[in-house]
């Protein structure tokens, strides 16, 4: 089929963000023309396909709200999915909603510039087209520009060489081999012990221990899912009410205002409903430091439970965060994975990294031969997506200029400079801290329906006011520095990537309370945006558009 040159919005990304997209502009009679490099839908979780891959939301809450006819005839097999049968969800969404038909696939785009003139978008990708459009909309994901460190001698590796965030389709077969995985990040974590049951041997490289807690996965039956579908609104709304965007509130009372065995009970109760919430047990957990000292105390009671030699043990024991300030990953064995013979812990802070050789890998005083290996380093989170495509706006301005000291936007939607240009679940939204399909969802719908105010009224476009970024980016910063997440060296910071700025880039007031607020802009006319037309008149008041 051919694809329009012309189109009210390009999509750029189709994971959940640019799946949802398609489908509400579609609704509201818009033309859509999405671009992806990937080969087919499901941004990350087409990407990423390393062994043990798994969400660390519930399955029954990650997922999309916008159908209950979706709701009720999916059937999730576990509380976590796995990458292959998130795939497959999303899979079926793009056929029951004909969403690939607006994508063209394999295909990366590699500038969108504002055109001030005619107040449009123009979109080139790597295959030669070039698509003018109203809107542009960068669904582009916060994790998928993978990160691999410059180690010396990197490219003179003999063996097989492998990152998660671009794991071969058909899988690694690893027996017999002797396998070295960097990283200990969330795709490390989870795909260590997996490799672990295949290799020879297994070589783990750990610059920077990290929390995790076991998954506690199980297979959903019948009647779970049954009571699941039938309190799905509720569920969904408890959701939308919750900090973190899934149905589960913190303990009413602060850590230290109760007792120990009531406190213990309360961990005892999170970490054994497994994934991300742990970190959420009591509501000062993340922002007062002894409140997270109780909660540090407790989960390295539960490693030195799981690891049977005290030095490893002591190793995998994080020193340089409070416990939360780093994404809690969720595991299936991975600690007590290092209690196999198979499997060697190198510790790069008492034994650096010094090089990749033609064998293997060489650290300060030691060389390790081996046959593949694992990078696990992560991505250039929540920005590397967009600083990899030229993007400019107003003046010929490029966003990676606009940026050069950190991301700056007005509610982590749009960009002063850049008309028109909207950002789903990136820098400056609780992204990542929050259930992610349920935030683009969110997302989408706010920016559809400033479309469709814009068009109502006559105009041409929204401007995030460079005076209502700065007030953002400072009620960013007040709120990070009432947590303790800035005292970690976190990709929430930049910190994985050399050179990039340190600047905590989310939201840290909670998933309600940031849709309480880009709710409250939406119905005060769109404060901190300037309605423009072709000839930039300038926003009239507020007030006065509201009562046209």
């Amino acid at each position: 089929m051919t694809q329009p040159a012309n189109v009210d919005v390009v999509v750029v990304g189709a994971g959940v963000a640019g799946m949802y997209a398609v489908h509400r502009f579609r609704r509201d009679g818009l033309t859509v023309r999405g671009f992806e490099a990937g080969a087919d839908v499901g941004g990350t979780w087409f990407f990423n396909r390393y062994p043990g891959a798994r969400c660390d939301v519930e399955s029954v809450d990650y997922s999309f709200s916008f159908s209950d006819e979706l709701q009720q005839e999916w059937d999730w097999s576990e509380k976590y999915a796995t990458q292959p049968e998130i795939l497959s969800y999303l899979n079926h969404v793009a056929d029951r909603f004909d969403l690939r038909s607006a994508f063209t696939f394999d295909t990366r785009v590699e500038s969108a510039v504002f055109d001030e003139d005619a107040v449009e978008w123009v979109v080139r990708t790597d295959a030669g087209a070039c698509v003018r459009a109203r809107y542009c909309v960068f669904a582009t994901g916060s994790l998928s520009a993978a990160n691999t460190p410059d180690i010396p001698g990197r490219d003179r590796f003999a063996g097989r060489v492998l990152h998660t965030a671009a794991w071969p389709h058909d899988g690694v077969d690893f027996t017999g081999m002797r396998v070295g995985v960097i990283g200990t990040g969330s795709s490390g974590i989870q795909s260590i012990p997996m490799i672990a049951q295949q290799a020879e041997h297994l070589t783990v490289f750990q610059r920077t221990a990290n929390y995790s807690v076991p998954a506690g996965n199980a297979p959903l039956t019948d009647e779970h899912r049954d009571d699941q579908k039938a309190k799905y609104a509720e569920r969904r709304r408890l959701s939308r009410l919750s900090g973190g965007g899934s149905p589960f509130q913190p303990h009413p009372r602060r850590a230290l205002e109760v007792g120990e065995d009531e406190r213990r009970r309360a961990y005892e109760e999170r970490w054994n409903m497994g994934g991300v919430l742990f970190a959420k047990t009591f509501p000062d957990q993340t922002s007062d430091p002894e409140a997270n000292d109780t909660a540090r105390i407790f989960v390295e009671e539960k490693i030195r439970s799981m690891v049977v030699d005290p030095v490893i043990a002591d190793r995998l024991i994080p020193k340089d965060h409070p416990i939360g300030t780093k994404r809690i990953v969720t595991d299936s064995g991975y600690f007590p994975t290092f209690n196999r013979d198979n499997v060697t812990l190198v510790d790069l802070r008492e034994s650096p990294l010094d090089e990749v050789t033609e064998s293997g890998i060489r650290t300060v005083g030691e060389h390790y031969d081996l046959d593949a290996i694992v990078f696990a380093t992560g991505f250039d989170a929540l920005t590397g997506s967009l600083d990899r495509i030229d993007i400019r706006g107003r003046a010929d301005r490029t966003l990676r200029e606009h940026w050069r000291d950190g991301p700056r936007t007005y509610l982590g939607l749009g960009v002063d400079g850049f008309p028109n240009l909207f950002l789903v679940t990136g820098p400056g939204s609780p992204s990542v801290l929050a259930n992610m399909i349920l935030g683009a969802e969110d997302h989408i719908d706010w920016i559809a329906d400033a479309i469709g105010y814009v068009d109502r009224h006559g105009y041409r476009g929204l401007e995030a006011r460079t005076d209502a970024v700065e007030r953002w980016q400072a009620e960013l910063a007040e709120r990070a520095d009432r947590t303790l997440f800035p005292r970690a060296n976190s990709w929430y910071m930049g910190a994985n990537i050399p050179g990039k700025p340190r600047v905590f880039m989310l939201f840290l007031g909670g998933f309600a309370t940031y849709r309480e607020i880009c709710a409250h802009a939406a119905e005060s006319g769109y404060d901190g945006f300037e309605l423009v037309d072709a000839v930039r008149r300038p926003r009239p008041d507020a007030a006065e558009v509201m009562a046209e």
